[in-house]
């Protein structure tokens, strides 16, 4: 696992929650819906909180879990946030509701990270 490569991509998109956060509390807040302003929110808190275990993940000892299956639910993981965060975003902002189709792809890839992730787990 290239551990700079994934601290620049955890960088990157903890920026983009900070920064979709301030646009949506402060510019989007008035001219959205509410169930828009829902699905921002939790776009926003499902990509904030697997940043969150991104960061959690590269900062485990290499000891601690298999290198392969830990890769393996990091990128589940950042392909789940990508699809279901992103999906959400996309949706309110173009409208286009087939987008609604590929929320649930993304939720499974993050179930698939985290069943990963717990699988990659040593025995002692």
């Amino acid at each position: 696992m290239n551990k700079l490569k994934w601290i620049k991509i955890i960088a990157l998109s903890g920026m983009f929650c900070v920064v979709m956060g301030a646009f949506a509390a402060h510019s989007l807040e008035s001219s959205l819906s509410v169930k828009s302003m829902s699905a921002i929110r939790t776009a926003l808190l499902y990509q904030f909180l697997h940043t969150l275990a991104l960061l959690g993940i590269i900062a485990l000892p290499d000891h601690l879990l298999d290198q392969q299956r830990q890769t393996w639910a990091a990128y589940f993981l950042l392909i789940g946030m990508l699809l279901f965060s992103g999906s959400l975003y996309l949706l309110v902002f173009t409208g286009i509701s087939m987008l609604g189709m590929v929320t649930p792809m993304g939720g499974c890839a993050l179930i698939i990270g985290w069943l990963l992730l717990f699988s990659a787990a040593k025995r002692s």
